[in-house]
């Protein structure tokens, strides 16, 4: 399912802000002009020499701990005096971009700040199943790693020719498992240019609430917020204050993915008996957490709801919402009742693999994926039986760009505290000035 597939089209950072963007490609759709232009092939060539070295050094982020995580500030509040879709405000001028390698997809996104949200310049999507195989014989098979390497140089060329300043790449749960994912991550570096940042399931979680947190619904108090992989499903207990900041208030991480069910049940022929056993083997899998975090009548009360990110549920919204073709407007923030699930779940259990595959919403690349992400859902809905289901076409590459910016705004804040506590002491220097008028 790639990015920006239908076209310029708007980002929805919080609600009421829509940002438009570009299709993938190459076009800077909605920022005509021939002056712009001249600015950005200048921005362009005072980052192309950096812009691969900045994969490198682009965040120095500390992997948080599974107890680091928890009870993490996560989202200003609205009455804060700040927002999640004015935090880029920092530095305009600066081109960022966020790489997620998964288990099944390669996904890059650049973008420029703006005073709403931020600008998406060029994304990129592509299917590499880089954790094909994984689950039977613990290494990333040559195959695999040549998909994913060809796509990474796509995406190496694309922040290269875009001028990206401050970029971070990550590789998740295909990495994190596989005997050979150190040797994996050098090859990249050989051949690519592009230095991978293997993430805890910890900084995973949390980068994933980040990148959707805009669509937590603010009069409830709870949300599970999940994100089913390729390789590993995580799930985020959220707790939505009155007034103040979201705050994570537990996690868990489980070695369940799309790629790595259907690996070992198989995906092209799912009779029911096979969709039900791994909808049992993942709900044995999430017992310790939703005991841990029940959905008692009191949460309930208070209001809860679910909200998942990842191609299963958005693959759900548009076969609900009777797509022709998929449409991430339409999709990402939508809101899907229990009833839905279960009856577009039906649906896909009654088609073929030919009928799967013809599904516009899904497509021959997923065909054979679909089915176990929808088991994986499905333990999720058991678990925590919320009628309400919102689903995000967003996460982990949204969480790493705000995270670049908040970063970068932070350290502008020290900058200009220094630069007060030397003009409070009378000091001046010419490169304080210089700073100062840059």
């Amino acid at each position: 399912m790639a990015d920006g597939a239908d076209g310029p089209s708007l980002f929805p950072l919080k609600s009421g802000v829509f940002v438009e963007t570009s299709s993938g490609g190459d076009s800077d759709a909605g920022t005509p002009g021939k002056k712009n232009a001249r600015g950005r092939r200048r921005r362009r060539g005072r980052g192309k020499n950096r812009a691969l070295a900045a994969v490198d050094g682009a965040v120095e982020q500390k992997k948080a701990s599974p107890q680091a995580i928890q009870a993490k500030a996560i989202l200003p509040s609205a009455g804060s005096g700040a927002s999640p879709a004015r935090r880029p405000q920092a530095v305009p001028d600066r081109v960022y971009g966020a790489l997620d390698l998964g288990t099944n997809n390669c996904r890059l996104l650049i973008v420029r700040p703006t005073p709403d949200g931020f600008r998406v310049l060029d994304a990129y999507s592509r299917i590499v199943r880089l954790g094909e195989g994984l689950a039977t014989s613990g290494r990333l098979s040559e195959a695999a790693m040549s998909r994913a390497i060809a796509a990474l140089r796509v995406c190496a060329e694309k922040i290269q020719r875009r001028g990206v300043e401050r970029v971070r790449t990550v590789a998740t749960a295909a990495c994190r498992a596989a005997e050979n994912g150190a040797e994996f991550v050098e090859l990249v570096k050989a051949r690519t240019g592009l230095t991978l940042d293997v993430v805890t399931t910890a900084d995973e979680a949390r980068l994933a609430v980040l990148g959707c947190s805009p669509l937590l619904d603010r009069q409830c108090r709870s949300v599970l917020v999940f994100d089913i992989g390729g390789g590993s499903t995580e799930l985020i207990w959220v707790e939505v204050p009155v007034e103040g900041v979201p705050r994570i208030a537990d996690w868990t991480s489980l070695p369940y993915g799309v790629v790595t069910l259907a690996d070992r049940y198989g995906g092209v022929e799912v009779p029911p008996g096979t969709y039900q056993a791994m909808v049992d083997e993942v709900s044995a899998a999430l017992g310790a957490f939703a005991a841990r975090r029940p959905l008692t009548p009191e949460i309930s009360a208070r209001g809860f709801h679910l909200l998942g990110t990842s191609g299963t549920v958005t693959t759900v919204a548009g076969i609900h919402l009777g797509l022709e073709r998929y449409d991430r407007n339409k999709v990402d923030g939508v809101w899907v009742g229990s009833e839905d699930v279960v009856r577009v779940t039906g649906e896909l259990l009654a088609m073929d693999f030919a009928a799967r595959a013809a599904n516009p919403c899904i497509g021959r690349e997923r065909a054979d994926l679909v089915l176990a992400g929808c088991a994986i859902l499905e333990a999720i809905t058991q678990a925590w039986p919320s009628q309400r289901l919102r689903v995000a076409d967003r996460g982990l590459r949204e969480g790493i760009l705000l995270s670049l910016m908040n970063a970068d705004k932070a350290r502008g804040r020290r900058r200009r505290g220094r630069r007060g506590r030397r003009k409070g002491r009378g000091v001046s220097t010419p490169a304080a000035v210089s700073t100062q008028q840059g």
